[in-house]
């Protein structure tokens, strides 16, 4: 029986995405594993489906659902939604940027089962020295093994619960935006559920592997602030 739907977004990045599927195939315990084709190139298409078959997930290519070009995470997180309910499973989101380690999947599960009127429930990302990195370097200093937080969750690698899932259909979700790890946080809190981060368990994050253009943040800074406000790409 499976413990949980696990979904990855992949949009190119095919290194980072290699290693996430990876760490994702020698996880303790079995989990239904998803993996949603953002119109990448025709390489990583083709290599996609070629790890599908090594490590047995299934690849669902957009480019024969739909025709709104990149990023689709709104339809994303609608069809796993969709599929986690029926199954009666929460939903675990692990980005194309991040690897899990064996325990990783298994802890979040558990947690969610454990821990109090659970919403979400996320696992702290680190650099390669086990240092915590973005998007929680607010929490660097806290002595908590695992912290209730108001702050919204990243979907780096998060649980969702069957509970939130149930609660919020993502048909709501604006098509506004790209991304709705905030949206979703918050309306996990308004709904009256509780939001948790795991300090105690960290999963290595490669910050905007998948989106490399977010590096001229720190280098271009101009050129950044361009492509965000003017050519309005990564809406929150």
């Amino acid at each position: 029986m499976y413990k949980a739907l696990v979904i990855t977004p992949v949009k190119d990045s095919l290194k980072t995405t290699t290693e996430t599927i990876q760490s994702i195939h020698l996880s303790d315990g079995e989990f239904l594993y998803c993996i949603y084709n953002d119109f990448s190139s025709e390489e990583t298409t083709t290599e996609l489906k070629s790890l599908s078959i090594k490590y047995q997930f299934e690849l669902i290519n957009l480019a024969e659902i739909t025709n709104t070009p990149s990023p689709n995470y709104r339809l994303v997180l609608q069809m796993a939604q969709k599929k986690a309910i029926s199954l009666g499973l929460p939903l675990i989101i692990v980005e194309s940027d991040v690897e899990v380690k064996p325990n990783t999947l298994s802890e979040l599960v558990q947690q969610a089962q454990k821990l109090e009127q659970c919403g979400m429930v996320a696992a702290v990302t680190t650099d390669y020295e086990g240092k915590i990195n973005f998007p929680y370097l607010n929490f660097r200093r806290t002595r908590k093994q695992i912290v209730k937080t108001r702050h919204s969750l990243s979907f780096c690698c998060t649980l969702l619960t069957p509970v939130l899932l149930k609660q919020y259909d993502f048909r709501e979700l604006s098509s506004d935006k790209h991304w709705y790890d905030v949206s979703i946080s918050r309306k996990s809190v308004h709904l009256g559920l509780k939001n948790y981060l795991l300090v105690s368990h960290g999963v290595l994050h490669k910050p905007h592997s998948s989106r490399p253009w977010k590096q001229l943040k720190y280098t271009n800074p101009i050129k950044y602030y361009y492509y965000k406000l003017i050519k309005r790409l990564d809406r929150i």
